[in-house]
């Protein structure tokens, strides 16, 4: 695949954030973008939008086939769409649990069989999985978010030596705090909370933190243009860390330094205490 050609592209969840402002960014720059929505037709106006349910596998199928249909190829894959709940692990209802990992894992899994094929039989194609900080370090009160981020990270490390021969890229993006829909969304699902709740009073103060972070975070058009660049190149790194440098210092430190050292670094961060009074 030549750099300067220009690529079709699907990307998956372009209503807003990430999705939305690379979609927008490669269809300007000259790409023939596709962009999926799972409910209302709405998106950057200068892609061809695509209604598809991660967790319907006809309707992923569908997708894929209408993309083939008219352009006979798909250069780039951008597994970006994906849910986001939070709370105690222990209280966070089976049913937030089950929608996430339907969707954030196994939908990611089944668009990429349902792709794979294609671009192997075109000799060659660009997988990009959109995974986090989060999916590097278990983050407090995300316990079930890091850990779909931990399978897309073991899924595209295992997959990208397996497609390696058929000159097809898999390449890991690892936001930090970026400022999205992600912090409104997520509060649709956290786990219901009262005030005798054992978990209450830490739940509330990391929370905090974690909202004025994610509140501080870049714009998801600094993403977009990374992704935008590693296009352009043609050449990719296996993984790209885009955050502030504070956060990239954590995912280092998180492999030099012993664990119990890392995790009170992590505990500090987001205000976690023992609590005093616990019953022996």
């Amino acid at each position: 695949m030549s750099p300067v050609m220009n690529k079709v592209i699907l990307v998956t969840g372009v209503s807003s954030g990430f999705g939305k402002a690379t979609a927008q960014l490669l269809a300007e720059t000259g790409h023939n973008v596709y962009g999926t929505v799972r409910n209302e037709p709405c998106g950057p106006q200068n892609i061809s939008i695509l209604k598809m349910d991660l967790k319907d596998q006809e309707s992923i199928k569908q997708a894929v086939q209408t993309i083939v249909q008219k352009e006979g190829r798909i250069d780039i894959l951008i597994n970006n769409a994906g849910m986001h709940i939070g709370g105690p692990f222990e209280t966070t209802p089976l049913s937030d649990i089950k929608l996430l990992t339907d969707t954030n894992i196994s939908g990611t899994i089944t668009l990429t069989r349902e792709v794979l094929p294609i671009m192997r039989e075109q000799g060659g194609g660009k997988i990009f999985n959109i995974s986090s900080i989060g999916g590097l370090m278990g983050l407090p009160y995300q316990a079930y978010y890091s850990a779909g981020k931990f399978a897309i990270e073991g899924f595209s490390e295992a997959l990208r030596m397996e497609v390696k021969p058929f000159n097809i890229d898999v390449i890991l993006i690892n936001p930090g705090d970026f400022c999205t829909n992600n912090t409104a969304n997520r509060r649709k699902y956290l786990a219901p909370m009262e005030p005798d709740d054992p978990y209450f009073e830490q739940y509330r103060k990391s929370l905090d933190i974690i909202e004025k972070d994610e509140r501080k975070g870049w714009d998801p058009s600094v993403l977009a243009k990374k992704i935008c660049r590693i296009i352009e190149k043609g050449k990719s790194h296996q993984r790209y860390i885009i955050a502030p440098f504070g956060q990239k210092l954590a995912v280092i430190l998180r492999y030099l330094l012993p664990g119990k050292i890392f995790i009170k670094i992590i505990e500090n961060h987001y205000g976690i205490k023992t609590l005093q009074n616990r019953k022996k």
